[in-house]
């Protein structure tokens, strides 16, 4: 591999990758590894550790090799193997949908205690995920919540075409409805919960982006005008119609919005509104409450 003896077993070819990755800098060098070589050999992942004696014939080498130059370049794994895992679902993606990110996992979470605060788990609910991409957000809590039905709103045609694919392979799409629109703009109201992870990037922070998804994330699905703010102002905006009374909304931000969605969810009459943080600690999600009308 790149001039290298060609390594005799898999579990060599992990080691050799994951070598070349750690020189070029790339953070996740070991588990970008793993993963590349589990896909040049046909195996799952976990199969690298099982078979990792087993002998990397030319024909594997040479997909490896193909794989590593891609990673080498820039492109992140998700793009290179054309999925991603969320919430313990695998998820497909396409050139139009960002790749769900393991931070989001902090907004399912908040939904959902928030559904079991109100013993809601088995109810009927009815949710609206604007601004879909893979469908990662409808999908994971349909599959926690077994009576729900989501809508799931994106311009991009693909994105839509992609998150109802993944819906129908996860085995909620007879509960999940795309819409083409702008977030919620052709939505009538009756929403017990509304969810987004909309794009938060202002225009003047691309190039202090990583070259990963500078490069190969879709831009409609990461800038959002001069203060990363024109989302959250057109989601708030339509929150007083959207929810029912009583119902609920929570927003992934970036780590330094939580001041700002505040306030606009304020503006819009909503109460109790909170910051969460991820595992991280930093800020991930805005959640607040519709009045009764």
């Amino acid at each position: 591999m790149s001039g290298d003896i060609r390594p005799a077993t898999l579990a060599d070819s992990v080691r050799t990758l994951r070598r070349r990755f750690e020189q070029a800098g790339i953070g996740d060098a070991v588990l970008d590894a793993r993963l590349l070589v589990a896909e040049a050999s046909g195996l799952e992942p976990t199969g690298i550790i099982l078979h990792g004696d087993r002998e990397t014939d030319d024909a594997v080498a040479a997909r490896i090799e193909e794989l590593a130059r891609r990673r080498l370049a820039g492109e992140p794994v998700g793009r290179i193997l054309g999925r991603r895992e969320f919430w313990g679902m695998t998820f497909h993606l396409s050139p139009e949908t960002l790749e769900p990110r393991p931070d989001t996992e902090t907004l399912v979470e908040a939904a959902l205690a928030h559904v079991d605060r109100q013993g809601l788990r088995e109810a009927p609910l009815v949710l609206a995920d604007l601004g879909t991409g893979t469908g990662a957000i409808a999908v994971a809590l349909l599959s926690e919540l077994p009576l729900a039905r989501a809508v799931a709103t994106d311009l991009a045609g693909g994105a839509l075409e992609t998150a109802r694919e993944n819906a129908g392979r996860l085995g909620v799409g007879q509960r999940f409805h795309a819409v083409a629109t702008d977030f919620g703009a052709a939505l009538s109201g009756g929403f017990d919960l509304i969810v987004s992870n909309p794009p938060y990037i202002g225009l003047a922070e691309r190039e202090q982006l990583s070259r990963e998804v500078r490069e190969h994330d879709p831009d409609l699905a990461l800038f959002a005008g001069a203060d990363g703010l024109d989302a959250y102002r057109a989601i708030t905006a339509d929150l007083p119609r959207l929810l029912r009374p009583e119902g609920a909304v929570f927003l992934e931000i970036g780590w330094r919005q939580g001041e700002a969605v505040t306030e606009l969810l304020e503006h819009a009459g909503l109460k109790e509104v909170q910051v969460r943080q991820d595992l991280g600690g930093r800020d991930r999600v805005v959640a607040a409450q519709c009045v009764a009308k």
